[in-house]
């Protein structure tokens, strides 16, 4: 079974996360998303990527804790140095990217929202936050520099220092998303607004897009490689392995 599904409609290409109902982020599932990623680079006649879930419980819960904790520390490695290469390869794509979030989206799975171009969220009891801190690690150094350049200072520290999870009026209020509406919309209204670009120009739209993200993306590309050995070793750090045994239990109340 495909932990992602692809869906055409018209010429945008929609992702969705399939999973069981938390979307727990493994390698699995980071390779078919960078599959898809790649395909929909290199098809002309797609416009653009909506990526959602297949449920409206859960974007994505982040990080697979129960699989991941369990990992050498050479596999963890592989698996988070793919994990911020598609973060990037993302944060990049020359065409536009919505995230049509109709479940939480928390921790990694709060961080593939960021880096897409847009994040419309269904309203109601849907959460947002970056919890790192809770788990006693650092956000990855992309989703740091990435966040920082969408919400103000104070908002960063809001976010990051406490490891709040926010509903969807103060994620917009932040400008964590962009636009709050409800469930039934929230897919369509991304598919909209992949087409509304299209109308205007694809062409200038990857030429903007490319002013507005090449300095974040040098800046990234320049420490990435200390950044991620850092947060390795804060991840087998024995005060990580706590919060994460921690975690353990609550991730599989969620299931």
């Amino acid at each position: 079974m495909k932990l992602i599904e692809r869906e055409l409609r018209k010429n945008v290409t929609i992702l969705k996360m399939n999973r069981g109902v938390t979307n727990a982020i493994n390698l699995r599932l980071l390779t078919e998303l960078s599959e898809y990623i790649e395909i929909s680079t290199n098809d002309k006649e797609v416009a653009g990527i909506v990526l959602t879930s297949t449920n409206d419980k859960f974007f994505s819960i982040g990080f697979d804790i129960p699989e991941l904790i369990k990992l050498t520390k050479k596999d963890f490695r592989a698996f988070y140095t793919m994990f911020n290469q598609i973060c990037m390869d993302m944060y990049a794509f020359s065409k536009p990217q919505v995230a049509a979030i109709t479940g939480h989206a928390v921790a990694g799975g709060c961080i593939l929202a960021l880096c897409c171009d847009y994040r419309f969220i269904a309203e109601g009891k849907r959460l947002m936050g970056l919890n790192e801190i809770r788990l006693g690690v650092p956000l990855p150094y992309p989703a740091d520099r990435i966040l920082r350049q969408l919400v103000d200072d104070h908002a960063a520290r809001t976010i990051l220092d406490t490891g709040d999870f926010f509903p969807p009026e103060q994620t917009l209020k932040m400008g964590l998303v962009d636009e709050v509406m409800p469930l039934e919309r929230v897919v369509e209204r991304a598919v909209e607004k992949i087409e509304s670009i299209q109308t205007n120009s694809l062409d200038a739209f990857k030429l903007i897009k490319r002013n507005r993200i090449e300095k974040v993306q040098a800046e990234i590309q320049s420490s990435l490689k200390t950044k991620e050995e850092i947060f390795i070793e804060m991840w087998y750090s024995d005060y990580a392995r706590r919060k994460l045994k921690a975690a353990l239990e609550k991730f599989s109340k969620q299931k």
